[in-house]
């Protein structure tokens, strides 16, 4: 994966070359970003460009679903609205979305965390509908915690906090000896985790970043509940949110231990100043992982 350096300058090159209409907008760089790299676009849209990820299937499936699904979702999402298509000028994909305003979470806090778990909860209800057959599938996603061993074994090793290694095992343990998913393949987003959501006003206003979207156990949105809400509120959540049973909660919960540790990992890697590392990560991972020990 080679990082390709990516400019205001070149944005508008590109916008001129293949949507000249919309080349006049101010275009302003966005923190953040890891696969891809987003840029605003005037007030109301955003460019996303394709960086470190090593296919556009990501984006292809972003332009695909969203406007599928976006109509149905009680919460703000990035909806595609044109493409860019790989040049001399720059060899990748890129895709012209809308704007969802707020802050991201791993640079802002919830307040209001009532208020965002019930918003949570109606977000994923509206989602977890049975996907087509035509849906993608995840590689490394959607399954069973107990085919995530090996990534949860590498971060485990790598940023388990002294004294808590093995209260985190045995969350992990717990997860890998729940039952399996039985119910239909759902649309999942994937990767909630804080930086891809939105906060304003001290409570959840949107979600971002769909790259990852797939079919699969709903339990890997659900780890949400302690990876992105505050202490106290995962119980609401899930009552909320209604259609759980017990090894559902389990997976879940596992699958946020594992989410807990890549964003520590990833926390740590920034303050290395390794490729892709995020120095914000961290302490929101390690502050997940509180929550997901306290249950």
């Amino acid at each position: 994966m080679t990082e390709i350096e990516i400019t205001a300058d070149l944005v508008r090159e590109l916008l001129r070359e293949q949507h000249p209409d919309l080349a006049g907008l101010p275009v302003r760089e966005v923190d953040g970003g890891w696969g891809n790299q987003m840029w605003r676009l005037g007030d109301e849209l955003a460019v996303r460009m394709q960086r470190m990820d090593p296919t556009p299937e990501l984006q292809f499936n972003e332009r695909r679903w969203l406007p599928v699904l976006a109509p149905r979702l009680p919460l703000p999402v990035p909806t595609p609205v044109r493409s860019g298509e790989p040049s001399a000028r720059f060899p990748k994909h890129w895709t012209v979305m809308t704007w969802v305003p707020g802050d991201p979470l791993d640079c802002s806090s919830i307040s209001r965390g009532d208020h965002s778990a019930d918003s949570l909860a109606g977000f994923l209800r509206a989602l977890h509908v049975e996907a087509p057959a035509d849906a993608p599938v995840s590689r490394d996603r959607g399954g069973h915690p107990k085919e995530c061993t090996d990534g949860f074994d590498r971060f485990f090793h790598a940023v388990v906090p002294a004294g808590l290694a093995g209260d985190v095992r045995a969350v992990w343990d717990d997860a890998v000896a729940a039952p399996e998913w039985e119910g239909p393949p759902r649309w999942v987003h994937g990767d909630l985790h804080p930086a891809n959501v939105v906060v304003s006003d001290g409570t959840l206003s949107g979600v971002i970043d769909f790259g990852d979207m797939f079919a699969g156990d709903p339990a890997w949105d659900l780890a949400a509940a302690w990876v992105i809400l505050p202490a106290g509120a995962a119980s609401r959540l899930f009552a909320a949110y209604g259609d759980t049973d017990a090894g559902t909660i389990r997976r879940a919960r596992g699958l946020a231990a594992l989410k807990s540790l890549f964003l520590m990992l990833m926390g740590r890697n920034g303050e290395l100043g390794l490729p892709g590392g995020k120095p914000a990560w961290g302490p929101a991972g390690r502050a997940a992982l509180d929550r997901v020990l306290r249950g």
